[in-house]
């Protein structure tokens, strides 16, 4: 396979997580992907910026997720955000720890 295509093809599974995370599946929390797999749509989100910044691109972290998020992220937050029990706010420090350390 060839570069050209393999990038076309990791940019159409990329847009199509994207879709499923964000118009498929708004039920699943950004707390339960983190505290299962060590990511979540924020993190996707920072690898979008962090992509961008390095090919010279100037972008924000709230650029970045309202692109990634279709919307401003407090809308996100206040249509499909709910209430996280103490229990997955706790595994969620230790994920974020592991995964992500303690930049935001």
């Amino acid at each position: 396979m060839d570069d050209q295509t393999r990038i076309e093809l990791e940019a159409a599974a990329f847009r199509t997580l994207r879709e499923h995370l964000m118009e498929k599946r708004t039920d699943v929390q950004n707390i339960d992907l983190m505290n299962l797999a060590g990511f979540c749509r924020n993190c996707l989100s920072r690898w979008y910026q962090e992509a961008a910044n390095a090919r010279g691109l100037e972008m924000g972290k709230e650029d970045a997720r309202e692109i990634f998020y279709g919307m401003p992220y407090d809308r996100w937050k206040a249509e499909y955000q709910t209430e996280a029990d103490t229990g997955k706010q706790e595994a969620f420090g230790k994920a974020f720890a592991e995964n992500v350390g303690r930049n935001d």
